[in-house]
């Protein structure tokens, strides 16, 4: 029989260190020839390097790239697009100089650009082969004073010569792509203030003669995603001009789905469609954030779900090569893991998890979607992960706490996934709730821009909608709510906290606290993704300093807990310290740790192992319970705290002014 424990202190084999192990990043799987399968693996245990590793048919993997070496592109920060293979020959973007490395079998990488005058001046990511296997085109970003400049290069794959510029003049570059018989090219560009969510063109040009580039699809209110050639050199495209991301060919509508067949580009190399022999186009099909894979026929225009049983398809890149398929895969039972499909006879193969230590089954808390009403009559849309741990129950007369999860972005999706990060909470008796806020995709883009102007009042006024329809509905105590998230996330953590007085406790990982510094301070790619989320800047620089909770920090009373790496280029440190200090100023309960050698997003294992135990450290604390781990503590700082501190879901909120 289950032990009855309070909510909050039940013992957990899913230990910190244990998440930290699991926490291999799969990405970026491609196909050889041969059958090969390769992929780029994320280590927490090396520091967070990135390997490529190749699988040969019947064969265990093995890591390509040499110790000294980490496959990973910088380009916009996020990167993505960081390796490409042509033949024997692997070529890959090396994180520590940002230069280009083209390797051979058994051999050592050799740099095919220049070094720049500073490491990681000149930065390359998603990059193409021409069919005669002589010239990589690819994206450049260049650092020497004032904004990077994007642009689109060639240079030949021995690196004998530098590379010539192909297109330059606007903001940004991706999806290079080369016709099947070398003749023409075709790319995206967009310029500030847009996002590629937001408005993207096409533009094709013969490859010899790039300076006569036509445009054919897009514009400032329509996002194209994705441009290929198929195999008989039609180009292919995604586009959202109907509401929805839908396929097209040569500018004719494939597909008329009520979902979303494209994905936001926040990283190079993505894609969402691949291209079969017998002419069907295997696609990954996106509806209220659940991801299927879907086939469709030529001739067709419906399209057919294949069955699998995942639901996440790893934030996206679909592989294809003689008639298999590659693909980064998850589900409510299953983490990520690396698996090849044979559509035509049904064969699937699962080459490599995420963690080769496997959860007991019952330890899986099986995710609820749920719709939830909102502020201005509206719904929103989260998925419920309830407490879950085979040898635990919570007293009769108790409700567990409940952890409000608001993702990054802020323009992306949370899918149903088994993820051990919210196992580490679901184990323990906390109820989690991963809610995509009016602005997420997957759901048209009509809900994907509720969010235009209004960041900081519609995510958070839907976290804490859903967080108040679980405390109604009896699945949370509405005395004991807290909300994390990371990046923008962080952003609605602080809103929520500073704004509002419905949650109890908070954790930021590293958040934007001031939007204006924000809007002056981050890379160029999202230096000008607030004009369209609050207002044109500097135009609306009183908003801008209206919606940030760091100059309102006098209002929250509930404890915080703050996350920044110290390296983080896109959220920079000084948007954490500048929030402590005012903490600090005005004796708010509050905790603060700081990394050194993390940018933003967390990778190695021992950051993310010492974040969730103290983070739990810190719940325990506010929330008033006494976790059975044996955790380190974390100092509190600020005047008035009481760990017993409570809090109704039904105060009033304060509005930003």
């Amino acid at each position: 029989m289950p032990q009855r424990a309070p909510y909050g202190s039940w013992r957990s084999p899913i230990t910190a260190a244990l998440v930290a192990r699991a926490g291999i990043r799969l990405s970026e799987p491609g196909l050889g020839e041969d059958g090969s399968v390769w992929w780029l693996e994320g280590r927490p245990d090396e520091g967070g390097r990135t390997v490529l590793v190749r699988c040969p048919p019947g064969g265990e993997p093995e890591d390509v790239t040499p110790p000294g070496f980490s496959v990973r592109s910088r380009v916009h920060e996020y990167g993505g697009g960081a390796w490409l293979r042509h033949g024997d020959s692997v070529f890959f973007s090396n994180f520590e100089d940002q230069r280009l490395f083209r390797q051979e079998p058994g051999g050592e990488p050799r740099p095919i650009t220049p070094d720049s005058p500073a490491p990681g001046a000149l930065r390359y990511a998603d990059g193409r082969v021409t069919p005669d296997g002589a010239t990589v085109v690819c994206v450049r970003e260049s650092y020497g004073g004032g904004e990077p400049v994007n642009e689109l290069v060639a240079l030949p794959v021995d690196g004998s010569r530098e590379p010539e510029v192909l297109a330059n003049g606007r903001d940004f570059y991706s999806f290079p792509r080369v016709s099947p018989d070398g003749e023409r090219l075709a790319w995206l560009c967009w310029d500030h203030p847009n996002m590629p969510w937001d408005g993207t063109e096409l533009w094709v040009a013969p490859l010899a003669a790039p300076e006569a580039a036509t445009r054919v699809a897009g514009g400032p209110s329509e996002s194209v995603f994705q441009p290929g050639f198929g195999p008989d050199g039609a180009l292919h495209f995604v586009s959202d001009r109907t509401g929805w991301w839908n396929l097209y060919r040569e500018g004719a509508a494939l597909t008329e789905e009520q979902a979303d067949l494209g994905y936001p580009q926040w990283t190079f190399g993505m894609s969402t469609y691949a291209f079969l022999p017998d002419g069907s186009i295997a696609c990954v099909r996106t509806e209220r954030a659940e991801e299927r894979l879907c086939l469709l026929r030529p001739g067709e225009r419906r399209l057919v779900d294949l069955g699998l049983p995942y639901t996440h398809y790893g934030f996206t890149t679909l592989a294809s090569a003689g008639g298999v398929l590659a693909f980064v895969s998850s589900s409510p039972e299953q983490e990520d893991a690396v698996t090849t499909l044979d559509p035509a006879s049904g064969d699937r193969t699962v080459v490599r998890r995420s963690a080769e230590e496997s959860l007991e089954p019952g330890l899986a808390s099986r995710p609820r979607p749920i719709e939830f009403p909102t502020e201005g009559g509206r719904s929103a849309h989260a998925f419920f992960y309830p407490p879950t741990n085979p040898d635990f129950a919570g007293p009769d007369e108790e409700r567990p706490p409940l952890i409000v999860e608001s993702h990054g972005g802020p323009t992306g999706h949370s899918p149903p996934a088994l993820d051990r990060r919210v196992l580490f909470w679901t184990s323990r008796g906390f109820g989690v709730v991963d809610v995509n806020y009016g602005g997420s995709t997957g759901f048209g883009r009509e809900y994907r821009e509720r969010l235009r102007g209004g960041w900081g009042i519609v995510d958070t006024a839907d976290c804490i909608a859903a967080a108040r329809y679980l405390a109604e509905q009896g699945d949370a105590d509405g005395g004991r709510l807290a909300i994390r998230g990371g990046s923008a996330g962080g952003y609605t953590t602080l809103c929520a906290l500073v704004f509002h007085d419905d949650f109890a406790a908070g954790a930021s990982y590293y958040g934007v606290a001031d939007a204006e510094t924000f809007a002056g301070d981050t890379h160029k790619f999202e230096a000008r993704y607030a004009d369209g989320l609050i207002g044109p800047y500097p135009e609306r620089a009183e908003l801008y300093r209206e919606r940030s909770p760091i100059h309102f920090a006098e209002r929250l009373r509930a404890p915080v807990i703050l996350f920044q790496g110290r390296e983080d280029e896109v959220v920079p440190p000084s948007q954490a310290e500048g929030m402590v200090e005012a903490l600090r100023s005005n004796g708010v309960p509050h905790a603060y740790l700081a990394f050194e050698g993390e940018q933003h997003g967390f990778r190695r294992g021992e950051t993310i192992a010492r974040c969730l135990e103290a983070e739990l450290f810190f719940y325990g604390r506010v929330l008033g319970f006494a976790p059975a781990d044996e955790l380190e503590p974390v100092p509190i700082h600020g005047s008035g705290f009481h760990s017993s501190a409570r809090r109704s879901i039904r105060s009033p909120s304060r509005q930003p002014p």
